[in-house]
């Protein structure tokens, strides 16, 4: 069964994001990012190319050609998966076939648009027995 994991209280979603990926990076972990939102996911991308300044975390886009040698990837759908380790969820919505992955991560801002809904997935998977997580993460990830 999948494990779930909310990080919550972050000041900033995708800044969040960035620094979770960060550190599944250094830990060569591979993580599907689903984020639907197309500014989200150039958002993303660009926090991933410059920060660290010095540092780049490696990823592409999904439906890239470099897709199957890379191991963070942001989708906008789950069609397509070449693995199957983690998920990061950017949306506001389940994302559709989670639970053919290991872990979920679920990051959840201070903002009422993004901590309302995460209360709702949080009920959805509590209510059909997932293992549950949180982390408070307002001082960081």
């Amino acid at each position: 069964m999948t494990r779930i994991e909310f990080l919550h209280g972050a000041p900033d979603r995708l800044a969040a994001a960035a620094g979770w990926l960060r550190q599944a990076w250094a830990r060569r972990q591979r993580v599907m990012v689903y984020v639907p939102a197309r500014k989200a996911a150039d958002d993303l991308d660009r926090l991933l190319w410059s920060q660290p300044a010095t540092g780049f975390v490696p990823h592409c886009r999904a439906d890239s050609a470099l897709a199957d040698e890379t191991p963070i990837l942001l989708a906008d759908n789950l069609d397509r998966l070449p693995h199957d380790s983690y998920l990061l969820n950017l949306a506001d919505e389940l994302p559709p076939g989670f639970p053919r992955f290991e872990a979920l991560v679920e990051i959840v801002s201070t903002a009422d648009a993004d901590r309302l809904p995460a209360r709702e997935r949080f009920k959805f998977y509590r209510e059909r027995g997932y293992a549950l997580e949180a982390r408070d993460i307002s001082r960081g990830v």
